[in-house]
């Protein structure tokens, strides 16, 4: 059996699988992210480990403690971008600033200066979401800190060096620090003295199918394993979700709505397009890349507005279920900019906007307006990737918002694809860092990597298509007049 962990950003799931790839067992622990200054975004790594063994002692219950014993492998799966920095005695200096954090912004143009072949490097414009525009903040406002720094982590990587004090990292979750010269899949010293960094700092580089090490004894006799439990190299969230989905061939795609919201489309070669703001990363398996296009809230602009109106998702959604066509064509419209965005604007002062609100206007039209928001997203960032020379005719979905049919439906709808659920989707990317697990333990990448089974296909309305073709004009006219409103100057 193989074990899947994934940290996300509000909570730590994990899963069990056995070597035919069924689901045994899947669990989670919550996540909160402090906020203390505006555009700050942190963690503490301390609660990702106290999350992580609660989630192990959940999925030892459900399977009891003589079967949880027999997991041969395990495998990581993680938020990206995050900075864990650690001295000489490998004591955590600060908590962890995380990919939502945006208080980089002037430190991404020094980048830019600094490393004037970083696009074609890194493949990526330099954003306050990755790593490296981090510990130039870092340098600047906490220089006595900064000095002390020995290693630089990312979120999953601190977690792998807890089980097994190892210091790696895989190249998909690497391409993510705008340190790694992405095409040739190794750290770049350019890169690394651009941001005041050294090589020595940085992990180890494995493939993320690749053993990275063995448990802890310590680890191993706390959560009930075997001593002798191999740990593989994991990945990024966005590439262990697509090998949890089968997305492993070039032209192999899906469709994220977790926190953020992603597309993913896997490449047979290095293609980067920063200039629409496309994220060019290596994959996580062998000689692959694959380019993503990120809106930074998803479905937590869903999250957001029903805690805003005390009602439960479920509530909500069978609300906006209710309504006609009228009443969806004439509610206000939403920019689900809540943490700033990435595709297609690059803007980290981007805010979220209702707009045409009147007295008419009740809780379903709103939250409808957010679903339709967050499936236009969605469409701006497929659009970036077809002027990338990329183009899909079917998704994959995974997320938490895959559980909704009606906001599936949507997304074909706007995208104007296919879109796919599949059994076991829910598990995202902890069921890919299991199958990553289960190849480090020898397992064949066609047999472990295959499609799960459809749960359901959502065909695009070609009339609904062309209803929302005039909201969605509507909606991309909105954000050019707000934007210089909305800078740090503002």
């Amino acid at each position: 059996m193989y074990l899947g962990i994934d940290l996300g950003t509000s909570e730590v799931k994990a899963v069990v699988i056995d070597e035919t790839g069924a689901l045994l067992a899947l669990a989670g622990s919550t996540l909160t992210v402090s906020r203390p200054h505006p555009r700050w975004s942190e963690q503490s790594p301390a609660d990702w480990w106290q999350a992580t063994c609660a989630t192990v002692d959940k999925l030892r219950e459900q399977l009891g403690s003589e079967r949880f014993g027999l997991i041969r492998a395990i495998g990581l799966s993680g938020q990206m971008h995050g900075a864990v920095l650690m001295d000489a005695q490998d004591a955590v200096l600060r908590p962890a600033i995380l990919w939502s954090d945006s208080r980089s912004a002037p430190e991404c143009a020094e980048l830019e200066r600094r490393a004037p072949r970083l696009h074609g490097i890194a493949g990526n414009l330099a954003m306050p979401g990755f790593t490296a525009p981090k510990l130039l903040w870092v340098a600047r406002h906490e220089p006595q800190l900064f000095a002390r720094i020995a290693t630089v982590l990312l979120p999953k990587d601190w977690l792998r060096f807890m089980m097994t004090g190892r210091k790696v990292c895989d190249p998909s979750d690497a391409a993510g620090t705008l340190w790694l010269d992405v095409e040739g899949r190794n750290w770049s010293d350019e890169l690394l003295a651009a941001s005041g960094m050294r090589r020595d700092q940085m992990p180890a580089l494995v493939d993320g199918s690749a053993v990275s090490g063995t448990l802890l004894p310590e680890v191993a006799q706390a959560w009930g394993l075997r001593a002798d439990v191999i740990m593989a190299g994991g990945a990024g969230d966005g590439a262990a979700s697509a090998v949890g989905i089968g997305a492993v061939k070039p032209g192999d795609g899906f469709l994220s709505l977790g926190t953020s919201g992603v597309l993913f489309v896997v490449n047979d070669r290095f293609r980067p397009n920063p200039g629409r703001a496309i994220h060019a990363f290596c994959h996580t398996l062998p000689q692959r890349w694959h380019q993503m296009s990120v809106m930074l809230s998803a479905a937590s602009c869903l999250r957001w507005f029903c805690r805003l109106c005390s009602v439960d998702e479920k509530s909500l959604l069978a609300e906006i279920e209710q309504l006609d066509e009228e009443a969806r064509n004439n509610a206000p419209l939403f920019l689900p900019y809540l943490s700033g965005e990435r595709t297609p604007h690059n803007d980290p002062y981007a805010t979220g906007v209702f707009h045409g609100l009147t007295p008419e206007h009740q809780r379903a039209a709103l939250g409808y307006a957010v679903l339709e928001g967050v499936a236009f997203g969605m469409v701006d960032g497929l659009d970036a990737l077809r002027a990338a020379g990329t183009d899909v005719a079917e998704l994959s979905l995974v997320g938490g918002g895959a559980r909704s049919v009606y906001w599936a439906q949507l997304l074909a709808d706007a995208l104007q694809v296919r879109i796919v659920t599949h059994v076991g989707s829910e598990a995202g990317g902890a069921l890919g860092a299991a199958r990553l697990a289960w190849l480090a333990d020898g397992g064949d990448e066609a047999e472990v990597c295959r499609k799960p089974a459809q749960q359901a296909l959502y065909q695009p309305d070609a009339a609904r298509h062309a209803a929302l073709q005039v909201r969605l004009q509507r909606y991309r006219a909105i954000y050019a007049p707000f934007a210089p409103l909305q800078g740090e100057s503002a």
